[in-house]
Parts: structure tokens; C-alpha cells; sequence
């Protein structure tokens, strides 16, 4: 399949394996999970992985839901999420370009898929389209206020353009979103992936004088936001 809007992912899209300990080491303590668990049970349903990557999510989710389909553009992520788990079933697509029938899911998660509303209505209409009436969407983002994390993306250039999330707050309440904030974290094993994720996720200019500031430190705290769509 050709997806003309594709744009390749530099940190999972250029680096599967450190992406793969990146996603070990978030939200340990699974708190984001259970806040999505509690807005949009999905345990004997269907949900959809929308930008599924190479399928790290994909198992825990088929351990409750009657059904797991995972979508994902970048062809070179497809094969690994289709091996991940034989319960899950894997296809090339995006959220402008959802490879399913009208009406045919319950619950849609989608973590980081939409960062720089407005520009996303494609998506969401795609999204609204396979989702069955009194279906969910859930969007897991960034919270650029509080945590650690959000100190270091008030350092770039497209989330200085965000004015600190309000843009992307403004555009889901455009389209009745619950807003849910979760305070969470990254906890990893040593020092040398820490250092190397954290590299993979922010140029060098932002990651390494936060690095040198903390020199022990095997993770940071990390806001979430859940925004939460009802069909």
C-alpha cells in the first residue's frame, strides 16, 4: 500500500531496537493503561492499534480484548508487529487511511499519532468512520506542562509553536474530548539506555546538559494527556 501522507518516524522509524527499551520503560507502573482501562474498557471487544509501530502494545492488549487489529504506515514496522503476537492482526494503513470497514471497531487507541493539531480532521474523520456507535477514541500525547519530559520539549522549536499544549487542548475540545491528565515516568534498567532514549528522542544541544545536570538519574517524570472521543 502506498501512503502518499506517510512521514517516516525518526525514533521508532530510525531506531526499532532503542525504541523497543524506550517502550519497556515508560509508565512502569502502568497508570496510563489503567486510566485508558477505565475510560474505554476493552475486554471482550474490538480495538484497533492505530499506529501500532512494531507492536509492543499489541499482546497486552489481545490478553482482554475479543479482537486486536493494529494499523501502521511505515512498511519497514509492519512485519515485526505481525510476528509480535499471532492473536493480533496486522495491517498497513494510517489514520487517514484506515484499511477497514464502516462501523467495525469499539475502542481505537492511538499513541502520539495526532502532534500538531489542527491539520488532523482527515484522521479523526477516519477514525470516526470505523468506530461503531458508542465507540471510543483514545489519543495518548504529550502533556507540555508538567513533568520532567515537558521541561525538555519546551526546548524545541514545534512545541514552543504549541504555546505549551494549548493548541492541541483547543483542538480536541473543538470535538467534545475528555481531557485527562496522568503524571507518570520513564524507569529504566541503566544508565547507558537512559542516556541513549533520551538522545534518540531530543538533539543532543537539549539532552546533554539535562544529562549532565542528572548525572544518576535512570529516568525522568512524564506527564501524559488523554484525550477521549465518543461516537
Amino acid at each position: 500500500m502506498t501512503l502518499p501522507d506517510f512521514e517516516h518516524a525518526p525514533n521508532q522509524g530510525g531506531d526499532p531496537a532503542l525504541y523497543e527499551i524506550e517502550n519497556r520503560a515508560l509508565d512502569p507502573r502502568g497508570l496510563v493503561l489503567d486510566a485508558m482501562r477505565e475510560l474505554a474498557p476493552w475486554a471482550g471487544r474490538t480495538l484497533l492499534d492505530l499506529g501500532c509501530g512494531s507492536g509492543f502494545w499489541l499482546p497486552g492488549y489481545a490478553r482482554e480484548a475479543a479482537e486486536v487489529i493494529g494499523v501502521e504506515p511505515d512498511p519497514a514496522l509492519v512485519p515485526p508487529a505481525r510476528a509480535r503476537d499471532r492473536r493480533a492482526r496486522v495491517l498497513a494503513g494510517s489514520a487517514e487511511h484506515i484499511p477497514l470497514p464502516d462501523a467495525s471497531v469499539d475502542v481505537v487507541h492511538a499513541r502520539f499519532a495526532y502532534f500538531f493539531p489542527p491539520g488532523c480532521e482527515p484522521g479523526m474523520a477516519e477514525v470516526l468512520r470505523v468506530l461503531r456507535p458508542g465507540g471510543t477514541l483514545i489519543m495518548v500525547d504529550n502533556d507540555q506542562r508538567a513533568g520532567q519530559f515537558a521541561e525538555l520539549l519546551g526546548r524545541l522549536p514545534w512545541a514552543q509553536a504549541q504555546a505549551g499544549g494549548s493548541r492541541t487542548d483547543a483542538w480536541w475540545a473543538e470535538r467534545g474530548a475528555e481531557r485527562t491528565e496522568v503524571m507518570s515516568e520513564w524507569r529504566f534498567d541503566s544508565r547507558p539506555d537512559f542516556e541513549a532514549v533520551l538522545r534518540l528522542e531530543f538533539p543532543a544541544e537539549v539532552a546533554d546538559p539535562w544529562l549532565a545536570a542528572h548525572p544518576d538519574a535512570l529516568g525522568l517524570s512524564y506527564g501524559y494527556l488523554l484525550f477521549t472521543v465518543r461516537r
